[in-house]
């Protein structure tokens, strides 16, 4: 995990050093940089180093130094394409981007068709820039033009002052600085499958149990968050089988049903666990450092932050790497308004639009908070194989009515599952992140003393081109444009999960 940043179209290494300095803590190991050297333009890299820490370092050249790679994210299928590769290819790292490298040698635009994992990279070919975002958004990039320069970077507060837009860089897309944007990848959209119940229950167990698997390749040490949920616990459980010990991580205010619900699951799994109880005074206290490395003041973005923000905090000590639940919800209908849409056809559409705009809510959240703690965050429920998997799945096995009752949120899910953990977990109601860990009361408390109604009703005046919803985002966006040099560059991009798709 790392941080990325370039100019293409000009060769101004100070500016794209400013650029990556801003991007230090997502890469506090090393940083280096590329210059073309006809002037072509500037690669900048922050390396956290997870793969081959002593030789790794980024950029990273093909034999003749004709090329240079800067990277971010993992490549899971590393091991296989290395040994496809070095038949006719000299690797001088065990850096899994450098593969990244030697197959655009091989493939050119094509090489993103052959990666397993979550990536954004640029490629510095002579007098051309090659860059892609893994297909669904992952790892976060960025972009902007300004003349005939092509600017970008991990994250928006790294672009200079003088940008008058910057934009997402999309998912599953790539880029060539004579050819323009090329999409490579879209959720798929398949129709539900018709097949029997134990088939499908032991495919999902597999297909999900490879996903977490192949995210345990690191040369550095590996946790993961359990907040005692079933998504966390479930990728803790299929951990656990496969490590001689386990770390795992779990925040929350005092007595919040998150903290107990983890300590039942760590002692069942005999996990290495680590807890801390947040306070009040202290969310009061981060708010600004919570706001400015999320770059977002969406209300519901930063409530779920905040707890991200202090169990990532937490982690750092023990580990560089950590798995987290996020996906599951929008792959298995986990969330309480899918219980409000009707019919099977509208309920599979809007699944497949959430994991489609999980790239900058949720997936920028998970990437931004464990960045902030200079910790990779790895997202097993994303895998390919298991997002194609689940989209062949009825959503009527995902909000079931097995006891004519109620509808069952994540139903086979649990069911395929249901050996790995204490019933009590996996029959768990579902708690969002800030409910669980109690973080939404707590904010409710600290709103009321920092923005009544009245002042919000005056703030929302001074910003009439924002539907801020409360006074509590009146309150976030207040801290937003405090803490950014230029918050007008960054507004633009803020993700809104509430303006979805009404049923």
């Amino acid at each position: 995990m790392c941080g990325i940043a370039g100019i293409w179209g000009a060769a101004d290494m100070t500016l794209v050093q400013e650029m990556i300095d801003k991007l230090s803590h997502r890469g506090p190991d090393a940083e280096g940089m590329y210059r073309c050297p006809k002037g072509h333009g500037v690669l900048g890299h922050r390396r956290l180093s997870i793969m081959d820490p002593a030789g790794g370092n980024q950029p990273l050249y093909n034999e003749n130094r004709s090329k240079a790679i800067i990277a971010n994210g993992a490549i899971y299928n590393f091991p296989a394409l290395r040994q496809q590769l070095a038949t006719h290819h000299a690797f001088r790292t065990g850096n899994d981007s450098e593969v990244i490298l030697h197959l655009y040698e091989e493939f050119d635009q094509a090489v993103v068709n052959h990666l397993d994992g979550m990536f954004a990279f640029a490629i510095a070919d002579g007098k051309s820039l090659f860059a892609a975002r893994d297909p669904i958004g992952i790892k976060p990039l960025y972009y902007g033009q300004k003349g005939n320069d092509f600017y970008f970077a991990s994250e928006l507060k790294a672009f200079p002052r003088q940008m008058e837009t910057v934009y997402e860089f999309p998912s599953g897309t790539c880029y060539h600085s004579s050819r323009g944007f090329t999409p490579f990848h879209q959720i798929p959209n398949h129709s539900p499958l018709d097949m029997p119940l134990d088939y499908r229950l032991s495919s999902l167990r597999q297909t999900l149990k490879k996903a977490v698997v192949k995210r345990l390749m690191s040369d550095v040490p590996l946790g993961t968050f359990l907040s005692g949920g079933l998504d966390s616990s479930i990728i803790a459980a299929i951990a656990r089988q496969q490590m001689d010990e386990l770390h795992s991580f779990s925040v929350g205010i005092e007595g919040s049903h998150d903290l107990e619900a983890a300590r039942l699951v760590a002692h069942h799994l005999d996990t290495i666990h680590h807890e801390y109880i947040f306070t009040s005074e202290e969310v009061l206290e981060v708010l600004p450092d919570v706001i400015y490395h999320l770059e977002s003041f969406d209300q519901d973005l930063v409530r779920s932050a905040i707890p991200c923000y202090f169990v990532s905090r937490l982690a750092r000590d023990d580990v560089k790497v950590i798995l987290t639940g996020e996906g599951a919800d929008e792959l298995f209908a986990g969330y309480t308004y899918y219980k409000e849409i009707q019919g099977s056809e509208p309920l599979h559409r809007e699944l497949r639009r959430s994991v489609a705009a999980l790239h900058n809510i949720n997936l920028q959240r998970v990437d931004r908070l464990t960045m902030a703690h200079s910790i990779e965050g790895r997202v097993p429920f994303l895998d390919l194989e298991l997002i194609n998997l689940a989209m062949t799945i009825p959503p009527s096995l995902k909000l079931y009515d097995e006891r004519r009752r109620q509808r069952i949120e994540k139903w086979i899910l649990r069911k395929a599952a249901a050996d790995l953990l204490p019933p009590e977990i996996i029959w768990r109601s579902k708690a969002q992140f800030d409910e669980g860990s109690g973080t939404v009361d707590l904010l409710q408390r600290i709103v009321s003393h920092q923005m009544t109604p009245a002042e919000a009703s005056k703030y929302r005046a001074t910003q009439p081109e924002i539907k801020l919803r409360s006074p509590e985002e009146c309150f976030y966006h207040r801290i937003f444009i405090e803490v950014f040099e230029a918050p007008e560059l960054i507004s633009p991009n803020v993700g809104r999960w509430s303006e979805r798709p009404m049923f």
